[in-house]
């Protein structure tokens, strides 16, 4: 499945529940964004960024209006319980070993 026909997929699921990595929780409560500190949240709207940046999320920290957090789909984590769950894990995958060739 391309990146474009999972962004359509997701979108008709929106809002998506996820929680996001460890990684990605420590980093933004490193930056001066100010939010309700919780590893779940909702994706709220999806870009496609090309090959070079994948499938971008919005996701709803409940942060004030000015500050809007985009990630990766890559910095995310899904229930297994959600109907597009291997979709996602699939292109996660696929996306991770992209990255790593283009790296090396």
């Amino acid at each position: 499945m391309s990146a474009s026909e999972l962004i359509g997929k997701l979108e008709a699921a929106l809002p998506i529940p996820t929680r996001v990595t460890p990684e990605l929780q420590s980093t933004i409560r490193r930056g001066e964004a100010s939010f309700v500190e919780s590893a779940t949240c909702n994706i709220k709207s999806l870009f496609d960024m090309g090959e070079e940046g994948g499938i971008v999320c919005e996701l709803d920290l409940r942060m004030p209006a000015k500050e809007v957090a985009l990630v990766s789909i890559t910095h995310l984590r899904f229930d297994a319980r959600l109907p597009l769950y291997r979709d996602i894990t699939a292109y996660q995958k696929r996306r991770l070993k992209q990255i790593r060739r283009q790296r090396s």
